[in-house]
């Protein structure tokens, strides 16, 4: 009789509808299993199997299980995390169980939060790693990371760990951060850094060459072929000329500036670092045009000869790249430009554009002058080194420093940095640029603008130097020469590296006196070093010393920094104090932190 009643019942439910139940059963099925699964699967922290209950104590399994509790992550107080089973919310939740003491008969009661307030509350960063057959969330304080001292550091090497780093700014347009139209030595000094290191751990960068003077034969069989690179508009010339002073043949290039100009096809759509030898003879520009990710019409990227920074205006930025006179290299990163000078504002800050070159079509010029060598490359790292370089040279006051023309205000209870201040990490960077062009080059002219760079560490802060003295014992160099004194730690440090790079580059005699400000400096950091230390992380600087404050805790990227900074040191002075302090402040990335009473 059942049977009868199933087969009925089939017999009258339509193929159709039996489809559309198993959709929806199906539907439901997959609602319900997003809802009880977590979506943030890498947020969790690792969780030991339970011990089977079959599992005596003191057999293998038990002892196994033991271990592997034993290497959990322990939070304070003895407490270990372990993930949570509850799931509210679609929020993963954290129980932390304070483990018993010995004879306790029972574990403390269980709490729950969820994990994204222990992240932001903790300051954690990490990922999911597997080792001995477990899930286990390895977390550290800092997005930063610790580098490996490779060798011991020496004057003409890598600096630091400049070669990860990417300075997206240009020495014609080199302002600092706030883009209202200011050069500041230090981010000059470190963009040259940065290409130095680069140049020394990259591979050698694609160079296309698009057009040279010299190459006359090339030249003619282009142009039997029909097929020359240069257009000439009309009202223009262009014509190959013989250079005394390079000893070679150049083009020299006539185009006023309400003609088309003189072009020249590129087409590239790889690499976008431009370089060209060019001397204007009168007022004029280099245009590039640019197809890019965006939609519409190209944008044209025009350097002119005049001290303009930076101006966008529709389709058109525009660089100050100043009257180039004399035989010079411009090298450009025509993406650095384009992105510059679309996300150009009025605020503080260039707004962030995703924008991309894909294809540079053509380079035009305009004016009268002399033009030779165009190529495209991957990179040039070793013309931005020279820029930052020559500007340094170029811009040293009588006293030896670079001056930042903008005020400071470190902080509440200091007194204001009025323009025209001195930075020792301006100072000894700048320091540490010279010397490895002078070592690449031999110019002398390097050498005495590196030796000139001691001055301001000879005069107190309050006489517009860089020197302060703690507890009237101790020699520092200070980042912001502030009254009353700072002490900010990173600073210091990079002012001695470029007093080390003087003193060991320069020779007994010329580097002496570089050499005694970097044993007194040195003498007084290995005795205030301690002072920096929290027990938990380090200190930014000693403003709670000077003026009774809260003490200004070094962000964990800065506290990376210390430690980076402090390794390179240790490469050098094999003191005790240096390879101890680095152990202890690595440990604060993993959450270590000193014993307590």
């Amino acid at each position: 009789g059942k049977r009868l009643t199933m087969r009925c019942l089939a017999a009258r439910v339509n193929y159709k509808t039996l489809i559309v139940i198993c959709a929806l059963f199906t539907l439901i099925t997959v609602l319900l299993w997003n809802r009880c699964s977590s979506d943030v699967p890498l947020r969790f922290l690792p969780h030991a199997p339970p011990v089977p209950p079959s599992a005596k104590v003191g057999d293998a399994s038990s002892q196994q299980a033991a271990a592997s509790a034993a290497r959990a992550p322990t939070g304070r107080g003895g407490r270990r995390w372990r993930r949570g089973n509850q799931v509210r919310g679609d929020r993963l939740l954290w129980s932390t169980t304070r483990q018993p003491s010995r004879g306790a008969g029972r574990a403390a009661a269980t709490s729950t939060c969820p994990f994204s307030w222990v992240e932001k509350y903790f300051e954690v960063y990490g990922k999911v790693v597997q080792y001995d057959g477990y899930d286990r969330f390895e977390f550290q304080h800092s997005y930063s990371k610790v580098y490996a001292q490779r060798e011991p550091y020496h004057p003409d090497g890598v600096f630091m760990s400049f070669e990860g780093y990417t300075w997206r700014c240009a020495i014609a347009s080199s302002a600092s951060a706030a883009w209202k139209g200011y050069f500041y030595a230090i981010q000059i000094a470190q963009y040259g850094l940065s290409h130095y290191s680069k140049n020394l751990t990259e591979h050698p960068p694609r160079v296309e060459v698009y057009d040279t003077a010299a190459e006359e034969q090339q030249e003619q069989q282009a142009r039997a072929a029909g097929s020359a690179p240069w257009s000439v508009a009309k009202g223009c010339s262009l014509s190959r000329v013989h250079d005394k002073a390079r000893a070679t043949a150049v083009r020299q290039f006539s185009a006023p500036d309400s003609s088309e100009g003189v072009s020249l096809a590129l087409g590239n759509t790889k690499d976008f670092i431009l370089s060209l030898d060019l001397r204007f003879t009168s007022n004029g520009s280099v245009s590039v045009v640019l197809e890019t990710t965006e939609k519409g019409p190209p944008f044209v990227i025009h350097y002119v000869t005049s001290t303009l920074l930076i101006a966008f205006k529709d389709r058109d930025i525009t660089y100050g790249i100043g009257p180039r006179a004399a035989w010079t290299t411009l090298t450009r990163d025509l993406l650095t430009d384009l992105r510059k000078g679309v996300g150009l504002s009025n605020t503080k800050a260039v707004k962030a554009t995703k924008i991309m070159p894909r294809r540079v079509v053509r380079l035009s010029l305009h004016g009268r002058g002399f033009v030779d060598n165009v190529t495209i490359s991957t990179t040039a790292h070793m013309a931005a080194f020279f820029a930052a370089s020559d500007w340094l040279v170029r811009n040293q006051d009588e006293r030896g420093g670079w001056p930042i023309m903008v005020t400071r205000k470190l902080g509440e209870g200091f007194r204001p940095l009025e323009p025209g201040w001195y930075s020792a990490m301006a100072q000894g960077q700048a320091m540490s640029t010279l010397v490895r062009a002078y070592l690449l080059t031999r110019d002398q002219a390097y050498m005495a603008a590196a030796l000139r760079a001691t001055g301001p560490y000879k005069t107190a802060s309050a006489q517009h130097g860089v020197k302060a003295v703690f507890m009237n014992k101790y020699d520092w160099y200070e980042e912001y020469p502030t009254v009353p004194s700072s002490f900010v730690l990173n600073g210091f440090i990079y002012s001695l590296l470029g007093l080390y790079d003087l003193s060991e580059t320069a020779g007994e005699k010329q580097g002496r006196e570089a050499g005694l400000l970097f044993s007194r400096g040195m003498e007084s950091l290995k005795a205030m070093l301690p002072l920096y230390d929290t027990g938990s992380g380090s200190i930014y600087d000693l403003r709670h010393f000077v003026l009774g404050t809260a003490p200004n805790l070094a962000r964990w990227d800065y506290h990376t920094t210390h430690i980076n900074q402090l390794q390179l040191l240790a490469s050098i002075d094999n003191s005790a104090i240096f390879r101890d302090v680095v152990k202890r402040w690595k440990s604060y990335l993993k959450g270590g932190r000193a014993k307590h009473n």
